[in-house]
């Protein structure tokens, strides 16, 4: 079993900064193969430079313990639907004293900064989420973890040539994406879709593209295993017998495909 990790290089990171550099804006986790960023170091950097640091935490509230001022974060975006909030709604974390311009014209909600009735009941929709998911979040995370680490050795145990890719210790705790060897990750799919199970090959926006994943491609993954990987979370809902019956109906599936070959 190989693990590609995808993390960002730090030294890197500070070597691409230039006189012109105003902004570092980097994903906390990433939504495909889990890898959670060295999101303090790279604020570190970020302010020893004197620059704003923006980090897309959309995957990570809700699974990792966040503290702007800790972190050394200047700007926090999120999203509602992956905390059970109701979809559609977001927010944005900016620290006093940072200045930008808004993007809508017109009235002079949200600080004069977005423009528009706001969306009250999924407002307070999304703060409950935050409060609800908060309070659980030892029993959520500790239990998506197990079910992660469940699901990844069964799937390595029984499935030859199973890779894991994401980093195996800083990655989201119910996030498992294994990519398997000459493998069509459509074809299967189609088959794990006729067994009532959602995955996916990638991540939700970018589910319609035939191309590659950008991600695992950048990580390095061989051309045996890119096309054959698939993506599966856990969460609140999810059961050890849910775990089962997927890897039940993969390892069916993967041998039955190995088969046609």
């Amino acid at each position: 079993m190989l693990i590609a990790i995808g993390r960002i290089n730090l030294d890197d990171l500070y070597r691409s900064i230039t006189s012109k550099t105003v902004l570092i804006s980097i994903m906390f986790a990433n939504n495909e193969i889990g890898t959670i960023q060295p999101i303090k170091e790279i604020g570190e950097i970020a302010k020893l430079k004197n620059i704003i640091f923006h980090t897309d935490a959309v995957q990570a509230v809700g699974n990792v313990g966040i503290n702007v001022n800790e972190l050394n974060i200047d700007a926090l975006s999120l999203s509602g639907h992956k905390i059970y909030a109701p979809k559609g709604v977001g927010a944005l974390y900016v620290r006093s004293g940072i200045k930008f311009e808004r993007i809508l014209q017109g009235g002079h909600q949200e600080f004069g900064k977005r423009s528009g009735t706001e969306n009250v009941a999924s407002i307070v929709g999304l703060g409950k989420a935050i409060e609800l998911i908060y309070n659980e979040f030892e029993v959520h995370n500790m239990k998506a973890i197990g079910l992660r680490n469940y699901y990844i050795k069964r799937i390595t145990n029984e499935i030859k040539d199973a890779k894991i890719n994401g980093d195996p210790i800083n990655r989201l705790p119910g996030n498992a994406n294994v990519s398997f060897k000459d493998i069509d990750a459509s074809q299967l799919l189609m088959y794990l879709d006729a067994n009532g199970i959602c995955a996916s090959a990638g991540s939700a926006c970018t589910s319609g593209l035939a191309e590659p994943s950008h991600v695992l491609v950048a990580i390095g993954l061989k051309e045996e295993y890119i096309n054959g990987s698939i993506r599966t979370t856990f969460g609140r809902y999810t059961t050890r017998d849910d775990v089962d019956y997927l890897v039940d109906c993969m390892v069916k599936s993967i041998n039955y495909m190995k088969k046609q070959k």
